[in-house]
């Protein structure tokens, strides 16, 4: 789609079967982080792989902004509904962009709470850094699990992190819809040479002024 920026896409991708080297109860893990994680829920697995994502693109690519997209929790489809994915981010004016490129494709967005400071206890470990799995469930699970992937790149990390828990949209009964491709089409529009994708694009560039336009060209973003 004419992609002026510099744009990485990072597949996080694992076998999910049982074998010799499964993930059990109690063992503890090293992430690409850096960071150890006690693994208190063996179905909390995409997490890991998703944490390792983020790292990478932090670490090797030198992303400035990392946006990750997963069918993650069952429990985003009863904070946000069937409809609309559930977006979490430590960036006010992303998680506005978010919800509006989700109303100008029909890939609804609806925020989640972004509190750290919080609910990121609920995966304390007396063994590592974290656990991968809350303790109490009746906490903002989807929140929390966000929470987890975010803590591999840092809460501290200056950039912009967006995540986005897709789990119910993205099936229509034993039908796939497709949810995703027109959100973030709509969402990064902003940055390509189609005159459509700009004019949907909550980010677009029709009412920069021109110092904003040298900056843009001057600081090329690194998208992931």
């Amino acid at each position: 789609q004419g992609f002026k920026d510099n744009l990485h896409a990072v597949f996080c991708l694992a076998e999910n079967a049982v074998g010799p080297r499964a993930t059990r109860p109690d063992d503890i893990h090293v992430l690409y982080s850096g960071k150890t994680v006690e693994i208190n829920n063996t179905d909390a697995e995409g997490r890991l792989i998703l944490a390792d994502g983020v790292a990478y693109a932090c670490k090797d690519l030198g992303a400035d902004i990392i946006l990750d997209m997963a069918t993650l929790t069952g429990a985003q489809g009863i904070a946000t509904g069937k409809y609309h994915a559930a977006v979490l981010t430590n960036n006010e004016e992303w998680e506005k962009a978010c919800v509006k490129a989700g109303r100008n494709c029909g890939d609804l967005v609806h925020p989640l709470v972004y509190c750290p400071e919080l609910h990121f206890s609920e995966f304390t470990s007396a063994v590592a850094d974290m656990k991968n799995s809350v303790a109490d469930r009746d906490n903002t699970p989807s929140s929390c699990a966000g929470l987890f992937i975010a803590s591999h790149i840092g809460f501290d990390w200056p950039g912009v992190w967006v995540h986005i828990d897709i789990a119910a949209p993205v099936h229509a009964g034993e039908r796939a819809t497709g949810y995703g491709v027109a959100l973030l089409l709509s969402l990064f529009g902003g940055a390509s040479e189609d005159a459509l994708l700009n004019m949907v694009s909550p980010l677009g560039c029709d009412g920069d002024s021109p110092t904003e336009d040298m900056e843009r060209d001057s600081k090329r973003r690194r998208l992931v």
